[in-house]
């Protein structure tokens, strides 16, 4: 029986391990990946975490794991697809049916951004292809640049974007948005922001880095190439929370529901990082929900 199971290995868990092992507790982190680090290991340049600007995101992503490494935290590869709750003790079952138990949990297993899956997404990812404009859209200044979506935070990108952007072109499936009227109010204030109608993204093409985007007007059935540099996708982000939803509330779009001290609506469950409901989904801040999740899981098992 450990004091704490620690769910996922990216920077919410990693940063969890650290202060859980400083604490002197005997932990075990579940990842999926043997690597871990997240999503952030898939990221080119991150240029936002502060002391380490312009660091390559696998290079951050290794240093996480190698501080939690180096404070001796114990690793077990694996899928956990379910958690059970009986009182003092919580249980982790994973795919292959091996179940670990701890006194106490957190759930870092962390969110996906939504892929439209179209030539050119993968192939371009890190290299013009962005699903953040806050963490990457200060390397594309002067230059022009696509948000795909309609929704809020696709024009909340667009409306960022349009600010050092040289031009930004705003594609969207429908003749209308779904983002909130003042914030559309802002969008068509920007001299530099086309939006572009009834529009579908059907390819990302260039040579070693992104050059231009193929998209149809679906009313026209028309095609047209637009030259861009970067393309910011921002049509929704899902959470891996399926192996916890039976047994930890969550909202209505499956987030965790939990506050700044993580804390679920389970006694000693713990959710840190972009699984969790919260305003910003960031490294930084997910670093700092492993912390605080960490003092809250302190704060239970000390009660016991």
């Amino acid at each position: 029986m450990y004091d704490l199971i620690i769910i996922g290995a990216g920077p919410a868990g990693l940063s969890a391990a650290v202060y859980g092992r400083r604490a002197g507790l005997d932990l075990l982190v579940i990842e999926q990946t043997p690597m871990g680090g997240g999503q952030v290991i898939n990221t080119y340049e991150v240029d936002n975490y502060l002391g380490l600007p312009g660091i390559n995101g696998f290079e951050l992503g290794q240093k996480f794991r190698q501080h939690a490494d180096g404070q001796g935290a114990v690793f077990h590869i694996g899928k956990a697809v379910k958690i059970s709750d009986d009182g003092e003790k919580k249980s982790v079952t994973l795919a292959d049916g091996t179940v670990f138990a701890a006194r106490a949990l957190i759930l870092a297993g962390g969110a996906e951004h939504t892929k439209l899956g179209v030539p050119g997404e993968d192939t371009f990812r890190g290299q013009g292809v962005s699903y953040c404009a806050t963490c990457d859209g200060a390397f594309f200044k002067k230059r022009d640049v696509a948000v795909i979506g309609g929704g809020d935070v696709a024009v909340e990108d667009a409306i960022y974007l349009s600010r050092f952007c040289r031009n930004v072109f705003l594609i969207h499936r429908r003749d209308s948005l779904r983002a909130a009227k003042s914030l559309q109010e802002k969008l068509f204030a920007c001299e530099n922001v086309e939006v572009v109608w009834d529009s579908v993204l059907l390819a990302i093409e260039g040579g070693d880095l992104v050059e231009k985007i193929r998209i149809r007007n679906q009313k026209e059935e028309a095609e047209r190439e637009i030259p861009v540099e970067g393309v910011f996708i921002a049509v929704g982000m899902h959470p891996d929370t399926e192996a916890y939803k039976e047994l930890v509330a969550c909202d209505e779009n499956g987030w965790l529901i939990a506050g700044e001290d993580c804390k679920t609506d389970v006694p000693g469950i713990f959710a840190a990082g972009d699984i969790r409901t919260k305003r910003l989904r960031q490294i930084v801040t997910a670093v700092s929900d492993g912390a605080c999740a960490v003092a809250s899981a302190e704060q239970y098992l000390s009660l016991r």
